[in-house]
């Protein structure tokens, strides 16, 4: 009898051992996979339309994006990650002489999905985006 509930204290101990480290582990999303060119189809459900933009990834700085978006020349602003869930998910501001665009997306299966809102402009455009290098 004696053995058994020093049993069941060593196994309560190692599941909670088990528990801990589970949820200490830190997260093993590969960041850089983001960085490289992005081409956006800024239409994904009207594939009559063919209107696209680009994003450059150009480095990842701990929890922070640098590059451009929309087109060459409009820098990524406040560009921010977080790997919650383990999903890579990013969002940012960018503008341009028409105004400022907030931007958020998520990483899946080698592709971003992502909505862009024309603040100025008055639309939220819903995108998917393939790297292109």
């Amino acid at each position: 009898m004696k053995h058994f509930a020093i049993l069941k204290k060593v196994s309560i101990l190692f599941l909670f051992i088990i528990s801990f480290s589970t949820f200490s582990q830190e997260n093993n999303t590969d960041l850089q996979l983001l960085i490289g060119e992005w081409k956006l189809d800024m239409s994904p459900q009207d594939k009559t339309d063919s209107n696209f933009a680009m994003m450059r990834i150009d480095k990842i700085n701990s929890k922070t994006v640098h590059g451009t978006f929309y087109r060459e020349g409009v820098k990524i602003q406040e560009g921010r990650i977080n790997t919650q869930l383990d999903v890579v998910y990013v969002s940012l501001i960018s503008g341009d002489n028409s105004g400022s665009y907030n931007t958020s997306f998520y990483y899946k299966n080698g592709k971003l999905y992502g909505s862009t809102h024309a603040v100025d402009r008055g639309f939220l455009a819903v995108w998917i985006a393939e790297k292109t290098k």
